[in-house]
């Protein structure tokens, strides 16, 4: 679009020139030297506006190239991304559904001084055009996301939280990302998909010899994750291999989708039995050498909680806040933030709690009450399982119904609510999201943890739902991806503190619409989520800058929220794993209802929530000051 406009204005140049010298032709003597004199001016002024075009025309092309590099260049690394966003070759740097991702430290350090480089000259550069120049600064900060603090070459890219401090732990990690991501996303609609994805089960030794590589360098460094989270890792790493070969979720979901082909029985039966044997001879013995290498860690594993305690943790954990918080707020100021939002929350919950006969107690402990209701459990059993899943998909289906209340423009992408796997439920969230492909071949998933049935109390489920399908992440992530007008990196784009923030200021708009009316408890449900994402605040930068110990964080979570207690004990031990991710909530849904207040008092009556969400949603994840100031131009073009 932009190359056609200059060409456009280039040409309109020329042709002004040509009907200029037309003119002269048939002028008098006098009024040739006349118009000689203007021609002399406006042919300078001319050649002059062509030659700013042609630079303006070299500088896009560079843009554009070094756009289409950075995304080249994480596609390439993250080959299973590729596949599970549904990209083209060309985007992901050749064929690569049939490879697998490396992580030794020459691999790392490669992919971050590479897009370290773009990020450079990115930032190096300068548009007037608005719309391109947004493009230049989102795509300069998207390769700093993606290449990391400089001075730290510890733990490993992750292609949704940029860097994570630890390639092995209890949570995600090449370890359980790559075979999760293999048997959910890896497509099998013919031989030759079969047969990649059997490809990539032959690389698991290398995959999995790389994260060792990456653990032990990392440790020669002295970065050893804490005991907690190593152990958390070996629990993963013993229930993975201890499944027969082939009843394991890498041939069983293979199985699933190869016995769907319109193959010979002969040939399924071939490809069935590589799977087991690769599985078996392969993968299991690579998981067990890493399962050595972290057991050999474990005496050396801090007993501190916090990111302090590693090498230099302290300035991992400032630009850990400065990246996922996507805030230049000190972590003693985040920490206040906390809890003064705590003791807001609790004022409300408390108002509800006491209108509905609970008044004895704190909060925290009346919630914990309200978690041994029968009332308030479904049935710890297959059935009980399946009656969830079936009212979160029947709350999908109601809220969806309602959406265009409060929004113009819908996502073209599905989503599916789904189990997360029992052999990783252990370290996973209560609910997490990931995202459709591209093509639309895959939705998007909801996923939700069913390890503990005592965890998911109904009055939590509408919340959980909002923050996690719609109006929350799908509804987000699906929009952009859709854009195809902005450059492919910024349609994957997982700007920590806008995606999170979201999801947490949807619930609040859930409420808005009404969702909870008539439903005091769903209402404390919405509330204690919020609490939740408070009490974050506060634990997150009690562990890493105020030196909390596990203990400690746990029993101001549990007492404050009155979570479950193997609820908090896997988020503590998460905010250990992942420092600064948990700040993003509270603080981008902050700014996005700070941001919103100041549209209504600017614009009034004529403040229309449709177009505010379709201004935020529309242009894609961005850093919190690329978004703050297109709303600013934007109220002064409504004023």
């Amino acid at each position: 679009m932009i190359k056609k406009t200059l060409a456009v204005a280039i040409a309109s140049a020329l042709s002004l020139m040509a009907c200029e010298q037309a003119e002269q032709k048939n002028t008098s003597s006098i009024q040739v030297v006349e118009k000689q004199e203007v021609k002399v001016v406006d042919e300078a002024a001319v050649e002059q506006a062509i030659k700013d075009k042609a630079e303006q025309e070299q500088q896009l092309t560079k843009l554009n190239d070094l756009f289409n590099k950075a995304t080249v260049a994480l596609l390439k690394a993250r080959p299973l991304s590729a596949t599970a966003f549904g990209v083209s070759e060309a985007d992901a740097g050749g064929y690569f559904n049939d490879r697998l991702p490396l992580y030794s430290p020459s691999a790392e350090a490669n992919l971050r001084a590479e897009l370290a480089s773009y990020s450079k000259q990115l930032n190096d550069m300068s548009f007037d055009d608005a719309r391109v120049d947004e493009n230049r600064k989102v795509m300069a900060s998207l390769a700093r996301y993606f290449s990391g603090e400089p001075s730290f070459d510890i733990g490993y890219i992750d292609t949704w939280m940029g860097q994570s401090a630890f390639v092995v732990n209890q949570i995600n990690g090449p370890a359980i990302d790559v075979p999760n991501t293999l048997s959910n996303n890896h497509l099998i609609k013919s031989l030759k998909d079969a047969e990649d994805y059997l490809a990539r089960l032959a690389q698991f030794d290398q995959v999995i010899g790389s994260v060792n590589q990456k653990v032990l360098a990392d440790s020669e460094k002295n970065w050893i994750p804490p005991k907690v989270v190593i152990n958390g890792a070996l629990k993963f790493l013993g229930g993975f291999t201890s499944a027969k070969a082939e009843e394991h979720a890498l041939v069983t979901s293979f199985r699933t989708k190869v016995e769907a082909l319109e193959l010979d029985s002969e040939k399924k039966t071939e490809l069935l039995n590589k799977a087991n044997q690769l599985v078996s001879e392969v993968v299991y013995p690579a998981y067990q050498e890493l399962a050595k290498t972290m057991q050999s860690l474990l005496d050396k594993g801090r007993e501190e909680s916090g990111i302090w305690a590693q090498p230099n943790g302290d300035a991992y954990y400032a630009d850990a806040v400065k990246q996922l918080g996507d805030t230049d707020l000190s972590p003693n100021e985040i920490h206040n933030i906390g809890l003064a939002e705590v003791e807001r929350i609790t004022k409300e919950m408390d108002s509800i709690l006491s209108a509905n006969g609970y008044k004895e107690g704190s909060v925290g402990k009346r919630m914990m009450q309200l978690n041994d209701e029968p009332r308030f459990l479904y049935e710890d059993s297959d059935a009980g399982r399946q009656q969830l899943l079936d009212d979160l998909n029947g709350q999908i289906a109601e809220i969806n119904e309602r959406m265009p209340e409060q929004f113009a423009t819908a996502p073209p992408y599905d989503v599916e609510v789904r189990r997360i796997p029992v052999e990783r439920q252990e370290g996973a969230p209560g609910g997490q999201y990931s995202p459709p492909s591209l093509d639309g071949s895959q939705p998007g998933i909801y996923w939700i943890n069913l390890r503990d049935m005592k965890a998911n109390p109904k009055f939590d489920l509408k919340t959980l739902t909002y923050h996690e399908a719609n109006p929350g992440h799908h509804w987000q992530i699906a929009l952009n991806m859709a854009q195809d007008d902005l450059p492919l990196l910024r349609r994957l784009a997982s700007y920590n503190a806008y995606i999170e923030g979201w999801a947490l200021y949807s619930e609040l708009v859930a409420w808005e619409m009404g969702m909870y009316e008539n439903d005091p408890f769903g209402d404390l449900g919405r509330l204690k989520a919020e609490l939740f994402r408070a009490v974050r605040l506060v634990v997150d930068t009690g562990l890493h800058a105020k030196k909390w110990t596990r203990e400690e964080a746990i029993k101001y979570m549990a007492e404050t929220t009155g979570n479950a207690e193997s609820a908090v004990v896997s988020e503590i031990e998460r905010y250990m794993t992942w420092p600064g991710q948990a700040l993003g909530y509270k603080l981008g849904m902050i700014n996005l209802v700070n941001q919103r207040e100041k549209a209504r008092k600017v614009l009034g009556d004529k403040f229309d929530p449709k177009e505010f969400h379709d201004l935020i949603l529309l242009g894609g994840a961005v850093p919190m000051s690329v978004l703050n100031e297109k709303i600013d131009t934007w109220l002064k073009s409504k004023i």
